[in-house]
Order: C-alpha cells, then sequence, then structure tokens
C-alpha cells in the first residue's frame, strides 16, 4: 500500500506517534481493515496491545458470548465490553497514569461471494478521553455502497481510521467529530445512518442532535426517531413491517393530521376496505373490489410485522422559517412522541425517492397519506423536469414499490365544494394517469363527512399560539396543548 500523502494513513500515524493512545482492535466479518493500516504505516507498537479477528461464528460465541445477529449493534457492545475491561484489567497498573486506553470494535456484512446480501457495518471505540478517565463511547452504522467486496472493505478501514481519530481528536465538538468520519472517503461510497455517543467526554450531547446532523450533512437521507423519541436503524425498525407515512411541517401536530393517519390506518388494514390491487373504476365498485380482495391482504398485514404510523418532516419543512433551528426540531419531535407517533426526518424531496427509500430498507407495505391539494401537486410536470421519462418515470419508480396513496379530501376555498381522491381533476394530459392510478387502487380517498370536514394547517395553529389566541388548543391533542403550555413551544413568531 502506498501512503504517499495519503490523508489516511497520516491520520493513522498521527495515532501512533501519539505515546498516550494505546488499545485493543477487535474485527468481524471483512477482515482487519482498519488495523492495517495502523501497521502498515509504521510505529503500530506504539498503539497496538492486540489485534483479532473472530470470524468463525463458534469462536466468537465462545468469546463475546452467544449473539442472536453478528452484525449488530448488540454485537458491537459485546465486542467493547469484553475488550477494554480486559485491556485495564490487564495494563491499567502499569501505565494507566500516562496511557489513555480504547478499544476499536466493528463488526461487517460485506458483498459476498454469491452476492445480494445486505452490505453494512457496525463500529464502535471505547475510549479513555484523559488519564484514567471513565470511559466515553462512539458507535455508528453505515451501508456499504461500493460494488465490489475488495473495495467495501477499503472503505470500511478508513471509516475506522477516521473514527479513532476523531474521537480523541473531536470529542469537544462532537457536530464536527461527525463531519470528519467520511473524509477522503466520499459519500458516494458510504452511507451512516446512525450514532450514539456517551460518556463524560461528551457532556450535554443530545444524541437526537446528532442524528440530525447525519442529515444535515448530507451523510444520509433520512432518520428514523421511534415512538419514545429515541433514533433507531431504520433498516431494522422497520424491516418486513407495513408503514404508513403521512409529510407535513408539524410545527404542531393538529388533529387534523392525527385524524388523516387514523382514517389512513383503518383503509390500510380493514379487511372490507377499499384496499384491492384491481378495483374497478368509481367508490361502488372498489368497495366491491374490496370485500373480494380484502381477506387476502389482511392475511398478508398480519403475516409481517405491523404496521408503523410515521410523521416525515422533511429538511425543507424544517428549515420553514429559514433554518433548521435545533430547538424547533426537538420540540415537533417531543410533541409527535406525545400522540404516540414515530419521526422520519429526511432531506427525500420527491415522493418517488421516499418509496425507494423505505424499499431499500425492506418495508413490507408503504401508505403515504396526503391531502387532495398535495395529490394534485404531484401532477405537476415541473417537479419532475430532471428525470428523462417525466412525471411517467416518477410514477412508475413510486408505485412499483408496493406504494398506495391515502388522500383525505378538501373543500375548495372558492365555492366551497367537497374534493376527494375520486373528484379531483387535473390537466387533461394527465387525466387518463389519474384514472388508471384510480382504477388500480393506488390512489384511495379517505372518508369524511361534508358536514364536520375542516382544514386547517400548523402554520394557522402556531400563529394562533403566538398571537395569543386561546382557540390553539381546540385544534390540537390534550397531550400537544399540555406540552406546548409547559415549554412554551412556537410562542415566539
Amino acid at each position: 500500500m502506498n501512503h504517499s500523502l495519503d490523508p489516511t494513513a497520516e491520520r493513522a500515524l498521527s495515532i501512533n506517534l501519539d505515546g498516550s493512545i494505546y488499545g485493543t482492535f477487535a474485527e468481524i466479518g471483512a477482515g482487519q481493515e482498519v488495523a492495517r493500516w495502523f501497521f502498515s504505516v509504521g510505529g503500530a507498537a506504539g498503539t497496538v496491545a492486540k489485534t483479532m479477528s473472530a470470524y468463525d461464528m463458534t469462536v466468537s460465541d465462545a468469546i463475546y458470548g452467544k449473539a442472536a445477529r453478528y452484525v449488530s449493534r448488540e454485537r458491537v457492545e459485546e465486542m467493547l465490553d469484553h475488550e477494554f475491561a480486559l485491556l485495564r484489567e490487564r495494563l491499567d497498573a502499569g501505565r494507566g497514569e500516562r496511557t489513555r486506553f480504547f478499544a476499536f470494535a466493528d463488526t461487517a456484512a460485506a458483498r459476498s461471494y454469491a452476492g445480494g446480501n445486505e452490505c453494512h457495518a457496525w463500529l464502535g471505540v471505547r475510549f479513555q478521553h484523559a488519564f484514567r478517565a471513565d470511559p466515553s463511547e462512539v458507535v455508528i452504522h453505515c451501508r456499504l455502497l461500493d460494488p465490489s467486496n475488495a473495495r467495501q472493505q477499503e472503505a470500511l478501514g478508513r471509516l475506522g481510521v477516521n473514527l479513532l481519530h476523531a474521537v480523541f481528536n473531536r470529542f469537544r465538538e462532537p457536530k464536527k467529530l461527525v463531519e470528519s468520519l467520511l473524509d477522503d472517503i466520499g459519500r458516494e461510497r458510504l452511507e451512516i445512518d446512525w450514532i450514539a455517543v456517551r460518556g463524560p467526554a461528551f457532556p450535554g450531547v443530545d444524541n437526537r442532535l446528532l442524528a440530525l446532523h447525519l442529515v444535515r450533512v448530507g451523510f444520509t437521507p433520512a432518520i428514523l426517531f421511534d415512538a419514545a423519541g429515541a433514533p433507531v436503524l431504520a433498516s431494522e425498525a422497520l424491516r418486513h413491517s407495513s408503514v404508513l407515512i403521512e409529510r407535513g411541517r408539524f410545527a404542531p401536530v393538529t388533529r387534523l393530521n392525527l385524524e388523516m393517519m387514523a382514517a389512513a390506518r383503518q383503509a390500510f388494514t380493514d379487511a372490507d376496505g377499499r384496499k384491492g390491487s384491481e378495483p374497478s373504476p368509481g367508490p361502488a365498485a372498489r368497495e366491491q373490489h374490496g370485500r373480494n380482495e380484502g381477506r387476502r391482504e389482511g392475511r398478508e398485514i398480519r403475516e409481517i410485522h405491523g404496521i408503523h404510523e410515521i410523521m416525515e418532516i422533511t429538511m425543507n419543512n424544517l428549515r420553514d422559517r429559514g433554518q433548521a433551528d435545533d430547538s424547533d426540531f426537538l420540540a415537533r419531535v417531543d410533541l409527535l412522541s406525545a400522540v404516540g407517533k414515530m419521526v422520519l426526518v429526511s432531506d427525500i424531496g420527491a415522493f418517488h425517492d421516499l418509496g425507494e427509500y423505505l424499499a431499500a430498507r425492506h418495508v413490507g407495505r408503504i401508505g403515504l397519506v396526503l391531502g387532495v391539494p398535495l395529490l394534485r401537486e404531484l401532477f405537476n410536470d415541473a417537479h419532475y423536469r430532471q428525470l428523462p421519462g417525466g412525471i411517467l418515470e416518477a410514477f412508475g419508480r413510486l408505485f412499483t414499490k408496493s406504494v398506495r396513496l391515502y388522500v383525505q379530501p378538501t373543500r375548495d376555498v372558492i365555492d366551497g365544494r367537497v374534493i376527494s381522491a375520486d373528484t379531483l381533476q387535473v390537466a387533461a394530459h394527465h387525466a387518463h394517469l389519474l384514472e388508471h392510478l384510480r382504477t388500480n387502487g393506488l390512489i384511495q380517498p379517505l372518508p369524511c363527512d361534508p358536514g364536520t370536514l375542516r382544514t386547517y394547517s400548523s402554520d394557522e395553529v402556531r400563529s394562533r399560539i403566538c398571537s395569543g389566541d386561546p382557540s390553539w388548543r381546540d385544534l390540537v391533542a390534550p397531550e400537544v396543548a399540555a406540552l406546548i403550555d409547559r415549554h412554551g413551544y412556537f410562542i415566539k413568531c
């Protein structure tokens, strides 16, 4: 390996030449890609106490305990527990007063010989930021995007060097630590889609904000938060499940948002609902087809691992007041958690890109919840000028991913009439395309009572909060109102 002027080699060498840093490398799955950088640049005796690769599963289990999955956060944590404890037990008495110990671990599934497997890795470092300090930790997950095993291993090695260098040199500035992880690798080769830090080196750091930063800097298109507001890995949390996603600002989440999701869930799961894959045109015919097809789809739903209700906030919506403010972001997540919803924060604009993101994480069935105004906007050709196939390419990419659109009616602002997915009219040259999607059950209207139909936005609710108009409480759930009152969310206009 020629390390002449290679920045990764320079970072590895700088660690080797720092006599205060000393530790263990444990790597499973793609070879010792990180450790070899430190050996190849020279001076490794100053850094490396031990390297190992427990590649065989039985050997790995004998050392770290039996694992349900070998490429997982749990396995990385077990490796860090074992190796760091062993390192301090053997070496702390002799050199602890002048050494910052570390244990580095990774477990990876690079491209197999046969191909077709999911290529990803977990990496972690447990380290002392000062002599004899309690340990701190950084754990990340990445997707390996290179087309060959060799390239994936090389990228993983560079990422490991960057991670180890960053924890010792940038722990005081966690966001800069994050930003350095893909130095001299490239976002086209790796996607970092999860990170967590803990320990005395990171006082007061909120992992939700670090996760948001991954999206901000383009390291991943989206980050998922569970119903408790904690970052989770989308490929694990959503795998083989069904999801309903509603896009919006949610500043704050409104009763209308929740009513739309509830109606969509009913349509998504009801065996007698309007969910058939080949219904006849019109509401009545679609309902009859649903009676024929419902039992089959109901069985499919029960066979997968449940339904996740997700509110998606795009970075554009998060920047709707000029910038993606951290406190504003946390307020939205807290309010959505209060009503039991998962949150997806994404930099995904187009609906077909969202469908492909979910499909890449092996989601079973996808329902997108939206209103008639947004459905009408989907038929605007201006959104698809960058695609060679225009709107047909976009819709083809969207609806080949087991996607359905569940559409909330609206009231026309001019004449007051109710417009539903069944009665919406679009430009003449797209009328047949809209009818095709209706006929095939890809667009599903949500039911409503015209007498009680109300349309309002989170912007209107926020405006009432800012102006001191108490009627805003009628437009949000009680849990949401209580949190807004308690924390003073959205009081500044």
